[in-house]
């Protein structure tokens, strides 16, 4: 009975918890440092501006070199291997990472990162891979989107989640501008959820509290029936 009485204790507190916590807060461990928001989300706090990455990939024979350009708080990645690039008459190959000072959302698609484009001075002749960091403010995203305008259309591009923590893994045939999302679904009426089409945790544990309190009454009876019998037991003794 007392351990009925715990577990009932227990699912209700986490129906609270589960309540008052933030969406995120269910997906584990956040980030070894905070985001860097173009458009902070209410949760995020203090917030500083997502930063631009630079590089200049050498050219040797006429192709260039295996390289990685990344942003100064490393939330974006693109990698390149050897010769990826149309670099004739070249000496150098000039790539720049710039985040989006705005963050539309499309229609059909969330967003749960900042907007990135990136850009080089020569054509691009090979797949890169891109690699994105995500909050655990926001749901994990499903894809890395691309497009060659911030009012799209975007399309995802072929990857997956990481094994590290909180990134998105994608290889594309083409620079542009990148994010990572969600498709944007209408959940029924009456569901609550959370970005992404998540149900909220609150349903399980309304759940939880259900089992345990229609549980209590069986409980008491099977009790009463032990009890009620070893007294026959006594009776029957004497």
């Amino acid at each position: 009975m007392k351990r009925l009485a715990a577990l009932a204790g227990a699912a209700i507190v986490y129906l609270i918890a589960a309540w008052l916590v933030a969406p995120g807060f269910y997906d584990g461990f956040g980030p070894q440092q905070p985001y860097s928001w173009t458009c902070p989300p209410p949760q995020a706090g203090a917030n500083t501006k997502p930063s631009s990455g630079h590089a200049d990939i050498p050219v040797r024979n006429g192709t260039t070199e295996a390289y990685s350009v990344y942003t100064a708080d490393g939330q974006i990645v693109i990698g390149f291997l050897p010769d990826s690039f149309d670099a004739t008459g070249k000496t150098m190959v000039h790539v720049d990472i710039t985040p989006l000072d705005t963050c539309p959302q499309p229609q059909g698609i969330t967003f749960v990162t900042n907007i990135y484009r990136i850009t080089a001075d020569a054509p691009l002749k090979k797949k890169s891979n891109v690699t994105l960091l995500y909050s655990n403010l926001k749901p994990h995203p499903d894809y890395i989107y691309r497009a060659d305008n911030p009012s799209g259309p975007w399309a995802p591009i072929s990857g997956s989640q990481q094994g590290q923590p909180y990134t998105m893994f994608g290889s594309t045939d083409k620079l542009g501008y990148f994010a990572a999302g969600y498709i944007a679904s209408t959940p029924p009426p009456g569901v609550v959820t959370v970005g992404g089409g998540q149900t909220l945790p609150i349903i399980v544990a309304v759940l939880i509290v259900i089992v345990v309190l229609a549980g209590l009454p069986l409980a008491v009876m099977r009790r009463r029936q032990s009890g009620a019998g070893a007294a026959d037991d006594e009776e029957d003794g004497s």
